[in-house]
């Protein structure tokens, strides 16, 4: 039986500027929110959305991912040390951010935002977000596989990749210590998140699927949480006291991402098509 023997060195840091490191982590949000900024604005445009709500939905998004998803990570896992500790938790920059917490903190961005901005329902706005988020959130694993972080059991498969445990002291100039071979599920989710970018991508533009109401939110939902609950499988728990659970934080918090994805599906396909009309919209097919 072939053991894997992919050793993975890459320094989390691009370059560093001062005492302030750029990392890749940092590039992949960059990026990920770039390239998606510019297809829900051909969105805009093939809708004949007002383009002053575009803006203000970037801003809304952005900060309700950052701020959701440290929270989400500091009172998912480890909810003692930061309540206790409440300083702790601006401390964004070294490290600590849950997807989960991310997806509660842009559903709260996005109540505001169709309150104070769109003045339209949070599945019409959600249809067209989640679009490119299946890319947003790849790049983000991407970077998480850059940071050596969240990769799963070993595994005698022949992609298997060595990863530096001992990161910080080996970035400081000590001999490395490198994990057994193991599965990285960093790109296992990456993977299953383009595919539901791919999909997501050929719903809205291919099929119009955004003219069935929560229809693109609900498939998003599903494909994402049912690939995180099953790869949560191959992975190392992020906490001890996730190790006597049957399931552990993840797979938990997937579960109702995935109902209430039924049940957009559902309510969508079963209900008519709608028709949107907004300010100086043009008519279209």
């Amino acid at each position: 039986m072939t053991i894997a023997e992919i050793t993975w060195t890459v320094d989390p840091a691009i370059f560093s500027i001062g005492s302030r490191e750029i990392r890749w982590y940092a590039l992949a949000f960059i990026i990920g929110f770039a390239v998606g900024y510019k297809i829900v604005e051909r969105m805009w445009k093939r809708e004949g959305v007002p383009l002053g709500w575009l803006d203000p939905l970037l801003y809304y998004t952005a900060l309700g991912t950052i701020v959701g998803a440290r929270l989400g990570h500091c009172l998912f896992y480890d909810p003692g040390y930061y309540l206790a500790n409440p300083f702790e938790i601006l401390k964004i920059w070294e490290g600590g951010l849950a997807s989960h917490g991310g997806v509660l903190g842009i559903i709260v961005a996005i109540r505001v935002y169709s309150r104070r901005v769109s003045h339209q329902s949070m599945l019409w706005t959600f249809d067209k977000l989640v679009t490119p988020t299946g890319l947003v959130a790849a790049l983000i694993r991407l970077g998480n596989l850059m940071n050596h972080e969240i990769y799963g059991h070993p595994t005698d498969m022949p992609w298997g990749f060595r990863f530096v445990e001992n990161l910080h002291a080996w970035r400081q100039g000590a001999e490395p210590v490198f994990s057994a071979p193991s599965h990285p599920t960093q790109i296992y989710e990456a993977a299953c998140y383009l595919l539901t970018f791919a999909l997501c991508m050929w719903l809205y533009f291919g099929k119009n699927a955004w003219k069935r109401k929560g229809l693109i939110f609900g498939i998003f939902m599903i494909c994402i949480f049912v690939s995180r609950f099953f790869i949560e499988f191959l992975k190392e728990n992020q906490e001890a006291f996730e190790a006597n659970m049957p399931l552990n934080m993840g797979q938990w918090l997937s579960i109702p991402f995935v109902l209430a994805g039924i049940f957009f599906v559902w309510r969508a396909l079963t209900g008519k098509p709608v028709t949107y009309s907004y300010p100086n919209a043009k008519n279209r097919k």
